[in-house]
């Protein structure tokens, strides 16, 4: 369906508004953003949503505990060129990777593992585990998590 045009205040310079002077500044529209808000401009504000005061917690940054993760999936992509730069070592069959060296500290389990791995690294979730020992290969880790 077609839209029909505005035809109303077409060639008016004020629209409707008396002198250009009129609607200029913040007097005109109760004060500018959240002026008044507390005073006139409060169903404003209760239609709009305005928010006001201190809401929610935010945990201090020492708090924090920043985990570098790699996958599976991304380890089985990277093999060939960690092999090229010489950060893993192949022997046996299997291809033997410090983790911890390259700045990771935990080996998660999504995507595929199509070769054998030793891996060496800080914790280790189950899954990542159950694939890499699915093919023969290990995981050398101070703890498993879930």
């Amino acid at each position: 369906m077609t839209k029909q045009k505005c035809h109303s205040y077409r060639g008016s310079r004020t629209c409707g508004g008396g002198t250009h002077k009129n609607r200029r500044g913040g007097g005109s529209r109760g004060g500018r953003g959240h002026a008044g808000a507390c005073k006139h401009n409060t169903f404003k504000a209760m239609k709009e949503g305005w928010m006001f005061g201190k809401h929610g917690f935010h945990r201090p940054p020492s708090c924090k505990e920043y985990i570098s993760t790699l996958n599976v999936g991304e380890l089985d992509e990277l093999s060939s060129s960690l092999l090229e730069m010489g950060l893993a070592t192949e022997k046996d069959g299997a291809i033997s990777v410090d983790l911890g060296e390259l700045g990771f500290d935990k080996l998660l389990g999504d995507g595929r593992v199509t070769r054998k791995y030793v891996v060496s690294v800080a914790t280790a979730s189950a899954s990542a585990r159950a694939k890499i020992e699915e093919l023969g290969g290990q995981i050398i880790s101070e703890t498993e998590t879930a």
